[in-house]
């Protein structure tokens, strides 16, 4: 299929002025500027519209706290164990929750989603395609990311148990001791892998987990809030030479140039909250542009159910108004995510080779609740 004539964006910022693309398969084939004059004769005339990459939730929950009930679709938290990096999103994620069918209906093709921040390691994350009925099929990678979590909410959650960690300090504490377990059993097997004569440590499931993370096989989220707590993070990073990401990062403005000569890409939001627990208290909106201003990679997410995940444009409207360019606005929900996740190889741009994830307006796409008129997913129309 050929779409023709629109305004083509990329999804890393750059803009094609009446440009066209064809798909072929599952896959995007070719883009450019111009008129095609190929053989293809299967054309979506697209004269008027922008089109952009399908968009990325790049940190959310959905799927793991279902939409519409308590208990019963409360799988986001192991609060037993303050360390858990065995569980897995995908084992947990319902996609019949009703979450995915809205996403999709507002442009949201791929989703970063996995457990929430009661551990200090709280497990493995997923991402997904917001098409489908059964998580296998709908997964680009499991796992895409390790979860740790900082500052408020591990405090809250064992404080009330009266068991560690009830302090920052032990926060730290249980992850660095997983990570230096994990590298200890790494190195134990490496060594009975070129030792025939030594025996392989026993099997420790956690330390498995944590092997790809070791090795930057996969990527480190770090959920934190206060400035003290992302340094902490940051430190932890560079302790164990992980990829890391700082999740939410709301004082990131107040440490936008530490950040950056760290080197490490901040997924802010949600933009659209209250500053409802002391973590928030110092929430400015400005946030997204001044670490995009310090240089930072940044890319926004909605936290779903936290906030209701076809807010996802409208949370790029928001970092607009409040600083950032709006030629950047697209890059934040499509190609920035997917950087920062480690999917640019499959999803966030339009460009030859990767999946044909593709949203064609008829308005303004950054806004409060715009639907897209035709929605593209592995290269198949679905609107």
């Amino acid at each position: 299929m050929i779409i023709q004539g629109g305004t083509i964006h990329i999804g890393d910022g750059t803009v094609i002025e009446n440009g066209y693309l064809r798909l072929e398969g599952e896959r995007i084939a070719e883009v450019s500027p111009g008129t095609y004059t190929g053989e293809d004769r299967e054309v979506l005339d697209a004269r008027g519209m922008i089109v952009t990459p399908g968009f990325i939730d790049a940190h959310c929950h959905i799927g793991m706290w279902e939409e519409g009930l308590d208990f019963e679709g409360d799988d986001g938290n192991e609060m037993t164990d303050p360390c858990t990096p065995h569980l897995r999103a995908i084992d947990g994620v319902n996609p019949l929750d009703r979450a995915f069918q809205e996403a999709l209906d507002y442009g949201i093709t791929t989703v970063v989603t996995g457990p929430g921040s009661a551990n200090p390691v709280a497990g493995q994350i997923c991402a997904m395609k917001t098409l489908g009925r059964v998580a296998d099929e709908m997964v680009i990678a499991a796992p895409v990311g390790m979860k740790f979590a900082l500052g408020e909410n591990p405090k809250s959650v064992y404080n009330e148990k009266s068991q560690a960690p009830m302090t920052r300090m032990a926060i730290a504490a249980i992850i660095r001791e997983e990570l230096q377990k994990a590298k200890r059993y790494m190195e134990d097997c490496k060594k009975a892998e070129k030792d025939e004569d030594t025996d392989p440590p026993e099997l420790d499931v956690k330390c498995e987990a944590l092997l790809p993370v070791l090795e930057k096989k996969v990527k480190a989220h770090f959920h934190v809030h206060r400035a003290d707590d992302i340094c902490t993070a940051l430190r932890i990073i560079r302790e164990f030479d992980l990829d890391g990401v700082i999740v939410h990062g709301t004082e990131g403005y107040l440490i936008a140039d530490t950040i950056a000569r760290a080197g490490v890409p901040v997924i802010c939001g949600p933009i659209i909250s209250t500053r409802g627990k002391p973590e928030l208290r110092n929430l400015d909106r400005r946030n997204t542009a001044l670490l995009l201003e310090a240089g930072v990679v940044t890319a926004i997410n909605t936290d779903a159910p936290e906030v209701p995940i076809d807010l996802l444009a409208a949370e790029a409207a928001i970092t607009v108004t409040a600083g950032v360019p709006r030629e950047k606005a697209v890059a934040l929900i499509t190609g920035n995510p997917a950087k920062i996740c480690g999917l640019e190889n499959r999803v966030g741009r339009i460009a030859p080779g990767l999946d044909g994830d593709l949203l064609l307006f008829d308005q303004e796409p950054i806004g409060l609740l715009v639907k897209p008129r035709h929605i593209f997913v592995n290269g198949k129309q679905i609107r």
